[in-house]
């Protein structure tokens, strides 16, 4: 069914390299629009993938299998000893994950488009629909025709106002801070780097908490076995809070008042290769398409990033894709079935990424009274009987 069909994907990030491969795989001719001139591939923070997720993707072609990943099989919660500044071990969970180098996994996902036209440099302004059911894309280069558009766009979508007109993401009331340190910041730090490189760890601690796993490094001198530390940390800013500012200050000034000695010290000292600071909040689409329309990534649905769903989504969303327009018939009754799966997925990541930014941040536990047990029990109520590929069970031992 998708031989003959052109489809234009707006945005060449993540989800839009993903949903290329997607249509070019199923047969359709795909031009993608990258508003950014820049190499996207410099980017270099820190994501993780469901290890089934990535075979998957090997298996049928949408990601090299020679792409360096950093794959660990167990989470372990920490928090600062009670009045002192040692590290204290909470709990173990079985979590298998594989973590990616972002500039990595999007350098690997164009280079699997294969023969897609990218242009790169080109943002769209605008994309209306005609009276035969299609949909025209206009930049500044002129209007082009396609049977169906990917907005593909990103967290602030303009495609995604076409199908949910004055839909805007909702704060969560906290950020996220993110960043990228070479290894070099764990060097006088030999338990915590030995940790690290079999386990993630989340750091807990009063009003949030820290993700912390080691990254392919992904730099142009980068050699194989070469890692970053990266790191995502949540918690209330601080009321002077200036979100235009370097956010290097304010977490390790965070780092200083509740980690353990030791992992203030790995944050406090880092290099870092890159940071950011990001507002949380999230948004979902009623309905993730409607021909000729459909949203993938960020754009159909952004879920707060405690569930490390953000890119494993937008991947999701690509291969749904190409299953749909292989199985056909009709753009029409594909784009209906893609709609019926990916918005049902979305609005659950909507409300377990909810839950858990409830549980570890705007109402965080008295993590140094917690043990195992109760790292169990408390998980399993903020899961609430749903499943979530990072958390599977305790591990061996533990």
């Amino acid at each position: 069914m998708a031989t003959a069909l052109r489809i234009g994907v707006v945005g060449g990030s993540i989800a839009g390299c993903a949903a290329a491969v997607a249509g070019s795989r199923a047969g359709a001719d795909v031009t993608v629009y990258e508003r950014s001139g820049a190499e996207l591939q410099d980017r270099g923070f820190g994501i993780v993938i469901p290890p089934p997720l990535h075979r998957e993707l090997v298996g049928s072609g949408y990601l090299d299998a020679r792409m360096e990943t950093a794959p660990v099989a167990t989470r372990v919660w920490l928090t600062r000893e009670p009045g002192g500044r040692s590290t204290r071990e909470l709990a173990r969970h079985s979590s298998p994950v594989t973590p990616c180098n972002w500039g990595l996994l999007w350098r690997s996902l164009r280079a699997s488009a294969g023969a897609v036209r990218y242009l790169r440099g080109l943002p769209v302004t605008s994309v209306r629909e005609t009276a035969d059911g299609r949909a025209v894309i206009t930049t500044a280069g002129g209007e082009e025709t396609y049977d169906l558009v990917v907005g593909a766009d990103g967290h602030a979508s303009r495609t995604r106002q076409l199908l949910a007109p004055g839909l805007s993401p909702e704060p969560a009331g906290y950020p996220v801070w993110r960043g990228a340190i070479p290894l070099g910041a764990l060097a006088g730090h030999p338990r915590e780097l030995e940790l690290l490189r079999g386990a993630w760890v989340t750091l807990g601690f009063p009003g949030g908490h820290g993700i912390f796993y080691l990254i392919p490094g992904g730099g142009p001198c980068h050699g194989p076995g070469d890692r970053l530390l990266a790191y995502a940390i949540y918690g209330r800013p601080p009321a002077s809070w200036d979100t235009d500012a370097d956010p290097g200050p304010y977490v390790r000034e965070l780092a200083r008042e509740h980690f353990p000695a030791a992992w203030a010290e790995i944050v406090a000292r880092g290099t870092h290769r890159t940071t950011a600071c990001h507002p949380v909040a999230d948004v979902q689409v009623p309905r993730a398409a409607r021909s000729p329309l459909l949203l993938a990534g960020d754009a159909a649905g952004v879920s707060r990033p405690h569930t490390a769903s953000g890119a494993v989504k937008a991947l999701q969303d690509a291969l749904c894709l190409e299953r749909v327009l292989r199985e056909g018939p009709t753009v029409g009754a594909a784009l209906e079935r893609y709609a019926d799966e990916r918005t049902a997925a979305g609005a659950h990541l909507l409300e377990l990424g909810r839950r858990m930014g409830r549980a570890q941040v705007d109402e965080t536990p008295d993590w140094a009274a917690m043990g195992q047990g109760q790292v169990d029990a408390w998980f399993r109520g903020v899961l609430a009987g749903t499943r979530h590929y990072l958390y599977a069970r305790p591990a061996p031992g533990g």
